[in-house]
């Protein structure tokens, strides 16, 4: 990991830290720290002060560091989200500590990175990863042009990683997600965003419906989605929250 992040977590820059939530991973307490930084400027996004990569921490890694080890034994694991994590990387050696203080780490990620991302697989219990919309819709979600290849090979990478590691004494759990916001993504393309999870492996994948409530992006003009076309036979399981 250290040949691709060549930093320490020294210079991680966090932009804060939820100190126990239930829905960062769920089903497990953990803490949350949230990097500074994101290459991506979606509509949707409901934490714009996390984007600008130029913004300074607000928080040093050692009192991450403090209070992780004075909540040993107390949390389930540590999840790192953003911003873009994948973005910083000092990444993989926070990773590499918060390991060595015992803690299971999880990450969200929409795949950004793909090569960073890569690098730190095998550090991680769980991944959130995002996947937005088809790779031909990207563009209209992210705001960054033909950002959905880096985002379906990290889909490719994440895959790959859980079916290897599935027998092993550190499987890697995967939940694929998707933010529906009905002005960027109607019912058809979800169907096919859904066959395209399905056809590279995706087995649990969950589908979360846009809340205007503190986005900056306010209410759809569109009405919201049916989901009559998601093919959930093709899943082990869909969760729509």
């Amino acid at each position: 990991m250290s040949a691709v992040a060549g930093r320490g977590a020294s210079e991680l820059r966090i932009a804060g830290l939820s100190r126990f939530s239930t829905v960062d991973r769920p089903g497990h307490l953990v803490a949350t720290v949230f990097l500074q930084g994101c290459p991506w400027d979606c509509a949707y996004c409901h934490n714009p002060d996390l984007i600008d990569p130029r913004t300074s921490g607000v928080m040093p890694w050692a009192d991450v560091a403090a209070f992780l080890g004075e909540r040993r034994g107390l949390l389930d694991g540590v999840v790192f989200s953003g911003g873009e994590p994948t973005m910083q990387r000092a990444l993989p050696d926070a990773i590499a500590r918060t390991r060595e203080l015992g803690f299971d780490v999880g990450l969200h990620t929409g795949g950004a990175y793909p090569d960073l991302l890569e690098a730190v697989l095998p550090a991680l219990s769980w991944i959130g990863l995002d996947v937005k919309a088809g790779a031909d819709d990207y563009a209209g979600v992210t705001g960054r042009g033909p950002s959905g290849r880096a985002a379906l090979r990290s889909l490719d990478l994440v895959v790959a990683a859980q079916r290897e590691r599935a027998a092993s004494p550190h499987p890697l759990d995967v939940e694929v997600r998707t933010t529906v916001h009905p002005d960027l993504i109607d019912d058809a393309r979800l169907g096919d965003l859904g066959e395209l999870l399905a056809d590279r492996g995706v087995r649990r994948w969950a589908i979360q419906r846009f809340r205007a409530a503190g986005s900056r992006c306010g209410t759809p003009v569109a009405a919201p989605l049916r989901l009559d076309r998601v093919p959930r036979e093709r899943f082990e399981r869909v969760d729509v929250r």
